[in-house]
């Protein structure tokens, strides 16, 4: 399979002042998915504008026609699966079958204390989203579904019609730890990693190229533990995260080599940031755009 060239769009800008042209962009420059962040606030966007992800991929699947939408990621931190599978239905409907679930445990962020709880532990988060993902799968496959668990129920809750992609929309599911890997070879259509954290400020790129094989290989090992082939599962990296993050965005030519490299380690999509001035995401537009259009091409 030929590599792919996706984008997240942060939802800090207003839809009629620079976020519509944004996803409209994003299909003509031709990337395969345009994502968004579902979170409530994020880092160093908490005090100024942001906006809900359901509500904007709603806007963007009215605004788009070709260009498959998504969350990067999803957790459990503040949705439950029973209002999710509503909202995913319906954008997948509205969107004609063009939705992708990115869906990840959570982590210990303003999403986790916002609601008035402790921030849950790595324990409590794995037990929920162990949970939280096969009540998500059932609810999107099945018409009627009554489940109690330890932190989820559900009781006779309807979804008719179901999704517009059959048996239901896409999971690409974030995780590196055993648990969450588990989840990704039994649930997942896709697979998400963002690199290693813990080399995020003082590794290398040859480290963090060596981590990232080691959780591929970690993954095919989950996937034969459920009798699936790690194959079948796209792979996915949201680059923006690992200790090289910056200079691939610097030129079309630095970009086609950090896509080169990570493709000999099995990734078969990259997400970049859509640019935002003044954050970690900073990068030329025009260098962006040429990398959107002309990447893919020179690798082949």
């Amino acid at each position: 399979m030929s590599l792919r060239l996706s984008t997240v769009i942060l939802p800090y800008v207003r839809w009629h002042e620079g976020g519509r042209s944004a996803w409209q962009r994003a299909e003509q420059l031709g990337f395969h998915t345009a994502f968004t962040y579902d979170h409530l606030s994020w880092r160093s966007f908490r005090d100024g504008p942001w906006f809900g992800a359901v509500p904007t991929l709603t806007a963007a699947a009215g605004v788009t026609e070709r260009l498959r939408l998504g969350t990067l990621v999803t957790s459990p931190n503040f949705r439950h699966p029973v209002t999710l599978a509503k909202e995913l239905i319906s954008l997948d409907d509205i969107s004609g079958g063009r939705i992708t679930l990115g869906i990840g445990a959570g982590g210990t962020g303003f999403d986790a204390t916002v609601l008035g709880q402790d921030p849950w532990s790595p324990r409590e988060r794995a037990d929920r989203f162990g949970e939280f993902v096969p009540l998500l799968d059932r609810l999107l496959t099945e018409d009627s579904v009554s489940y109690q668990g330890d932190h989820y129920s559900a009781h006779e809750a309807r979804t008719i019609p179901g999704c517009v992609q059959r048996p239901r929309l896409p999971f690409a599911v974030a995780a590196t730890g055993p648990r969450g890997l588990a989840l990704a070879a039994r649930h997942g259509q896709a697979w998400v990693t963002t690199g290693d954290p813990k080399l995020y400020e003082h590794g290398t790129p040859e480290q963090s190229r060596l981590a990232l094989r080691a959780q591929t290989e970690k993954l095919a090992d989950a996937c034969a533990a459920v009798g699936r082939e790690a194959a079948e599962l796209d792979k996915i990296l949201l680059t923006g995260f690992t200790p090289d993050r910056a200079r691939p965005m610097e030129s079309l030519d630095a970009f086609v080599d950090f896509a080169g490299r990570h493709a000999e380690l099995g990734f078969t999509d990259l997400v970049i940031h859509w640019p935002i001035p003044d954050s970690d995401f900073a990068a030329d537009e025009k260098v962006f755009e040429q990398i959107a259009m002309e990447a893919l091409a020179q690798l082949g």
